[in-house]
């Protein structure tokens, strides 16, 4: 595990943090204290894979389609 802020990740950074955080748990021999700090360190990777994905997928939504299926430009998503 690193100690760099969940912030700076990248989604993947995140997610392998994310895994390594729940085999640590999942094994069960950390300490208590170890086991709370490293269950809200898990909890921020969640909502950063989370919210990386959703940014993701809203720029997919974005694109346009010629007929023929390829990339035209982007277009507003409703709602954004």
């Amino acid at each position: 595990m690193t100690e760099k802020p969940v912030s700076e990740m990248s989604f993947e950074e995140a997610m392998r943090e994310l895994e390594a955080v729940v085999d640590k748990l999942e094994r069960g021999d950390v300490a208590l204290d170890a086991s709370i700090a490293l269950y809200e360190r898990g909890a921020a990777l969640k909502k950063r894979c989370e919210d990386e994905l959703k940014r993701a997928e809203e720029k997919v939504a974005q694109i346009t389609l010629d007929t023929d299926g390829n990339p035209t430009g982007t277009k507003p998503v409703e709602g954004m």
